[in-house]
């Protein structure tokens, strides 16, 4: 799987490699190896050393690496370790700075996945995004960074910036934030079900038992893929608009079809 492709990315604390089989199996479409907010401060350069050997060369699904971010004192030797270990992506938090985000590239030769979670990394998308593979959405630091609840509506632009910003950098759609219920397999569909309306393309996650409800939900219903077929299927019959069901079929239409398809195979 590629990166482009990664819909349900699934965090691991790096303190806790005891876990990685079960998490490299668990359905997850990737296993994100966290050394940020999931490793207390004081067992950071313990998890770190224990990367080095402690990953498989050629794990089921791939796996990437959250370090810390360009202003800790844990960014630099996060950074050299990252450049030897066997990993798909470089994941950097709270990430607002172009030149952060190309450094982490030039030095691990790997791509990076920024996570958009500040003021200054919103206002900065854009720019963040052209020394990105991907972007992510972090929700409740962002909201922990205005001062404003954790709420969809509060948080709507953002959002919006977010998937306006990797759609102007011509990546694929972003991953949204982490839903904290791990035990609520409704509030993550829910969650789901709005990322997906907001455009986003996948949904990082914080526990296996989240990975089928927020699959189920982002997928594709049954009408929504035979309508995105039937509409493909009628478009490919003739090059001018064509009329299925009452409605005029035209290009932006197909487009939208095809997107359907795409996030159906996405998220299978």
């Amino acid at each position: 799987m590629t990166l482009d492709e990664i819909a349900l990315p699934l965090f691991l604390p790096a303190a806790r490699l005891d876990r990685l089989d079960k998490a490299l199996n668990s359905g997850a479409d990737a296993v994100i190896l966290d050394l940020e907010d999931a490793v207390s401060e004081a067992e950071k350069p313990g998890a770190r050393a224990g990367l080095k050997g402690a990953l498989p060369d050629t794990p089921p699904v791939p796996v990437l690496l959250r370090i810390n971010g360009g202003d800790t004192p844990f960014f630099d030797e996060d950074v050299s370790a990252a450049s030897v270990l066997p990993v798909a992506a470089i994941v950097v938090p709270k990430a607002s700075d172009r030149g952060i985000c190309a450094e982490v590239t030039r030095r691990t030769g790997k791509p990076v996945i920024g996570i958009i979670e500040s003021a200054l990394g919103v206002h900065h998308a854009h720019d963040v995004a052209g020394a990105c593979r991907r972007l992510a959405f972090g929700s409740i630091d962002l909201a922990a960074d205005l001062g404003i609840a954790h709420d969809r509506q509060a948080l709507a632009f953002a959002r919006s910036a977010v998937v306006m910003a990797s759609r102007l950098a011509g990546l694929v759609p972003p991953w949204d934030g982490v839903t904290i219920a791990t035990g609520d397999a409704e509030a993550v569909a829910d969650d789901c079900r709005h990322g997906t309306m907001m455009g986003f393309g996948g949904k990082m996650l914080i526990h296996p038992a989240q990975i089928a409800p927020a699959r189920a939900a982002m997928a594709p219903s049954g009408a929504e893929r035979d309508w995105a077929h039937r509409v493909v299927a009628a478009a490919e019959k003739s090059t001018d608009a064509v009329k299925l069901d009452g409605e005029m079929i035209d290009a932006p239409v197909v487009a939208r079809a095809r997107q359907i398809l795409a996030r159906a195979d996405r998220v299978r």
